[in-house]
C-alpha cells in the first residue's frame, strides 16, 4: 500500500500538506537516498528523509489516531523547547514510542486553558487551518467597561495590523468590578487575537482561559497541569469537523482506557469559583466555558 509523500510527511506533524509540498519542491526530502519530486508515492518499507534526518512513519490505516485534552496553566511555553529553560506543555505529555504528539494550536505564556494534542498531523493542520473555521472559544477576564458600542464594534469587525478581525459571539458570564468575565468565540488562531481586539477599544484582558475547541470542551472535572485522553466518538466528533476519514484504531484501548474509565467513576471535584459561575446552566446539556 503507497500513499502520497505529502500526505505522509503531514501526517506525521511536520507541517501542512502545502508546506511538505514546498519542502519536496525545494529539494529537502529523500525517499531510498534518491531526491523526492512532487507526486511520488511512498510505502511503508521505504526510507523517508527530510533535511537528513530519517522520519518514522506508518500506512494510515495502521496508524492509531489518539488526541489528548490538557488543562495549560499560565507560565508553560507552547514549544517543545524553550531557550530560557521555562517549562514547556510538552513536559507533561506521556511518552511514545515510534510516534509524537502534535500541537493543536496555541496559547501565549500568560494564558491558560485547554490545548489539543494529537498523533495524527494531518487532523492538527485541518483543525488549525482558517478555511474549516473551527470555532476557538474563550472566557475572558478584561479592565475596563465593555460599551454596547465596542460590542457592535467587536462583532461587526476591527482592523488589525495583520488584517480584519472580529468576534463570532461575545456573551456576558458574570462578575463585578475587575471581576468581569466574558465568553467570546473565534474562527482563527492568530497570534493574540482575543487580546488584541480588546485592546482596539481600549481594553486590557487580565485573565484568559481557553474553554473549547471546536466540539471538544474543556472538562470541569480536569485540573491545571493535567491531561485526558478522549476516546473514540468525541475523536470521530472532530474528524467529522473537518472531513477527515474515520479510523478502526482511534482513541482509547488497554490501561489507558481503564484509567479513564475508572475516572469517569471516581471523577475529582469540579472547579469553582471566575467564569465557572456561569455553568449553572449546564442542566440543559449545553457545553459552556
Amino acid at each position: 500500500m503507497s500513499e502520497k509523500l505529502q500526505k505522509v510527511l503531514a501526517r506525521c506533524g511536520l507541517g501542512s500538506r502545502r508546506h511538505m509540498e514546498q519542502a519536496i519542491v525545494d529539494g529537502r526530502v529523500s525517499v531510498n537516498g534518491k531526491m523526492a519530486t512532487l507526486g511520488d508515492r511512498i510505502e511503508v518499507t521505504d526510507e523517508l528523509r527530510i533535511d537528513g534526518r530519517r522520519v518514522q512513519f506508518t500506512v494510515e490505516d495502521e496508524m492509531r489516531r489518539r488526541v489528548l485534552v490538557y488543562y495549560k496553566p499560565e507560565g508553560e511555553i507552547c514549544s517543545r523547547q524553550d531557550p530560557e529553560g521555562r517549562p514547556t506543555v510538552f513536559d507533561r505529555m506521556p511518552p511514545m514510542k515510534g510516534e509524537r504528539w502534535v500541537m493543536v494550536g496555541r496559547l501565549d505564556v500568560n494564558s491558560s486553558g485547554l490545548l489539543l494534542f494529537t498523533t495524527d498531523g494531518e487532523l492538527a493542520n485541518r483543525l488549525m487551518h482558517p478555511s474549516n473555521e473551527i470555532e476557538r472559544e474563550y472566557a475572558v477576564r478584561i479592565m475596563g467597561e465593555l460599551t454596547p458600542a465596542a460590542v457592535k464594534n467587536l462583532t461587526d469587525g476591527v482592523e488589525l495590523d495583520d488584517g480584519p478581525a472580529k468576534f463570532e459571539k461575545i456573551a456576558e458570564l458574570g462578575g463585578e468590578g475587575f471581576n468581569r468575565w466574558w465568553q467570546v468565540v473565534v474562527k482563527e488562531g492568530r497570534n493574540r487575537e482575543v487580546r488584541r481586539l480588546f485592546e482596539s477599544q481600549g481594553l486590557k484582558v487580565s485573565r484568559l482561559l481557553r474553554t473549547r475547541y471546536g466540539t471538544v470542551s474543556l472538562p470541569r472535572t480536569l485540573k491545571t497541569g493535567r491531561w485526558i485522553e478522549l476516546d473514540k466518538p468525541e475523536i470521530d466528533a472532530l474528524i467529522e469537523s473537518v472531513q477527515l476519514r474515520p479510523r478502526k484504531g482511534t482513541g482509547l484501548y488497554g490501561l489507558a482506557k481503564r484509567r479513564t474509565e475508572k475516572m469517569q467513576e471516581n471523577p475529582l471535584p469540579a472547579r469553582r469559583g471566575g467564569f465557572l459561575r456561569q455553568q449553572r446552566r449546564d442542566g440543559n446539556g449545553k457545553s459552556e466555558e
